[in-house]
């Protein structure tokens, strides 16, 4: 019969993965926590070593992120993984950097073409919004109908 792993081993085998956020983290674990466990003293372990970092993972999942959203929606993704708004912010302030730049990379791969009417020019603005671009990016980006 095989041996079922440790709560540590589950832990380790996850971070080797990706990283993870200590909400993450203590999520996915707590479905096999056993008697012997203790959840919150193997996270501050972790932590204490340097193998789980809110830090890290929100830099890092900021980063992926923004190939394809706005820095509103990658704050909101982080706060909603379980980090606090501080640092949900601080990630996203990098994204904001460059935010003009990738909304017309998502723009350019959704569209292609200039918006010829209003119509169109709305629905191109809905999506960028969707995708948590600001307004000012959203406007450089789009422009308006017959702008070349």
């Amino acid at each position: 019969m095989k041996k079922q792993p440790t709560l540590r081993e589950r832990a380790l085998q996850l971070l080797a993965r990706r990283e993870h956020s200590r909400a993450e983290l203590g999520r996915k674990l707590a479905a096999h926590v056993r008697a012997e466990d203790d959840l919150e003293s193997l996270l501050e372990d972790l932590l204490r070593r340097k193998l789980l970092s809110d830090e890290r993972y929100a830099e890092s999942r900021a980063h992926s992120l923004s190939r394809k959203y706005g820095a509103a929606r990658i704050a909101h993704e982080l706060r909603a993984k379980g980090l606090d708004k501080g640092l949900a912010e601080q990630a996203s302030r990098i994204a904001r950097a460059t935010e003009v730049e990738r909304a017309r990379e998502v723009w350019r791969r959704k569209f292609r073409v200039a918006p010829r009417t209003r119509e169109e020019q709305a629905r191109q603005m809905r999506f960028l919004q969707s995708r948590g671009f600001s307004f000012d990016a959203i406007r450089a980006v789009v422009g308006s109908p017959g702008e070349d």
